[in-house]
């Protein structure tokens, strides 16, 4: 199987430009692609995981990432997928963002000299002339087909700003840059760019006489059909002090029974064989194709030595046995206790499972309080520090949320 068919077979790809020349390329080793992420936070997130995963896959056949940073068009920001205007940042705020992000990539992709570059847009557009821009690019582009495109209809009726309306024009200006100074002939994305990165080919050809191409990959869905990443609490970030190991490995081990084989072609490594056999597999074994998919990707972006700590953690949490030091865990304070007791409710908002005693109150007395995996139903329900003593009890509200609390 060649490098694009697997592509295929994993259910990565949702469109391309010329599927013949990008196969060849992609087979050949010949491919010098770009993806761009824009700098809004200081950590990446698992809505980029599945564009890491992709840049290390085509790496190791050969081909060659651009990991273009979005210092430039992140002063703007991308109208794609959103209902208002984001909140414009620093130029301080960006630059940390990106150095950020940096650290993160370097566990997916190999950066040095004839191997991956990391690349900021903000060289070549913090400078530009705005009258030069408007006739170098300006009449390659049709305001009345810029309007067609899904990314700006969806705004239309509450309002498009101007300065958002540029950004089309400056992601296509980007794929030209990077063309001309790196000989990038391929831009990858989530299939809700497609209308920037066809912006971006036509501007080469129009402009240059010459091809390039694009391709977008299927954005990870879940069965609500929410993306993935998202979780009651925020999104799961790949900076440790953001999500840690732990939670990050217990968001692929919780994820819904009908997302994990789509999880494991799309993002893990392992073998489509491999995958295959699991297709069928049900209850405990199912689980235990959770348990190798975490695994897989905790050790993509923790680390091996992390990703093994999270999974003892996660059987001592289930199974009752295993290492506890790992898992998520909050010491109570002499403060904390009254008469030498704290109450059930108390117990969890100290530990961050509920944000009041109100909604503390509503989750014991609607059953979804488990300690030690026993459910708790009175709010009376008190503990002293000796019942919390040595590794104390792992308290845990819903299906997800969990916490060792000691004394």
């Amino acid at each position: 199987m060649t490098t694009y068919e697997e592509l295929v077979a994993r259910g990565l790809i949702a469109q391309v430009t010329d599927e013949k020349e990008i196969k060849e390329l992609v087979d050949s080793g010949k491919a010098v692609f770009y993806i761009g992420f824009d700098p809004t936070a200081d950590s990446l997130h698992v809505g980029h995981f599945m564009a890491l995963c992709l840049m290390k896959r085509l790496q190791m056949a050969g081909n060659r990432p651009i990991a273009l940073i979005g210092g430039g068009t992140g002063m703007i920001g991308d109208p794609s997928g959103r209902t208002d205007m984001r909140q414009m940042m620093t130029p301080e705020t960006i630059k940390h963002n990106c150095d950020c992000f940096k650290k993160q990539m370097e566990r997916f992709i190999e950066f040095g000299e004839g191997k991956a570059m990391m690349v900021n847009n903000a060289d070549w557009l913090m400078n530009l002339n705005y009258i030069e821009l408007l006739r170098d690019v300006g009449p390659h582009f049709s305001v009345n087909r810029m309007l067609t495109a899904e990314c700006y209809k969806q705004r239309m009726e509450r309002g498009l700003s101007f300065l958002e309306f540029n950004y089309m024009i400056m992601q296509s200006y980007d794929f030209l840059m990077l063309f001309q100074k790196y000989g990038c002939n391929m831009e990858f994305g989530g299939d809700d760019q497609w209308s920037n990165m066809l912006g971006g080919t036509e501007l080469i050809r129009r402009k240059l006489g010459k091809d390039a191409y694009a391709m977008t990959i299927n954005l990870l869905l879940n069965s609500e059909g929410k993306k993935m990443g998202k979780t009651q609490s925020g999104a799961v970030w790949l900076d440790p002090n953001k999500t840690s190991p732990f939670e990050f490995f217990q968001y692929w081990r919780n994820i819904d029974d009908a997302d994990v084989i789509k999880c494991l072609k799309m993002l893990t490594f392992v073998p489509l064989e491999e995958i295959k056999k699991m297709e069928s597999w049900e209850g405990s074994d199912l689980n235990k194709a959770k348990e190798i998919l975490a695994l897989e990707l905790t050790k993509l972006v923790h680390g091996e030595e992390e990703a093994n700590k999270a999974l003892e953690a996660s059987k001592g949490l289930f199974a009752g046995t295993g290492d506890l030091e790992h898992m998520p865990s909050t010491q109570l304070t002499d403060e904390v206790f009254k008469d030498g007791k704290i109450d059930i409710i108390g117990v969890l908002v100290a530990a961050g499972l509920v944000p009041t005693r109100s909604e503390g109150r509503r989750a014991v007395e609607q059953g979804g309080v488990t300690v030690d995996n026993e459910k708790v139903t009175d709010i009376r329900t008190e503990y002293t520090k000796e019942d919390l003593a040595g590794d104390g009890k792992i308290f845990k509200k819903g299906k997800k949320n969990f916490n060792r609390v000691y004394a």
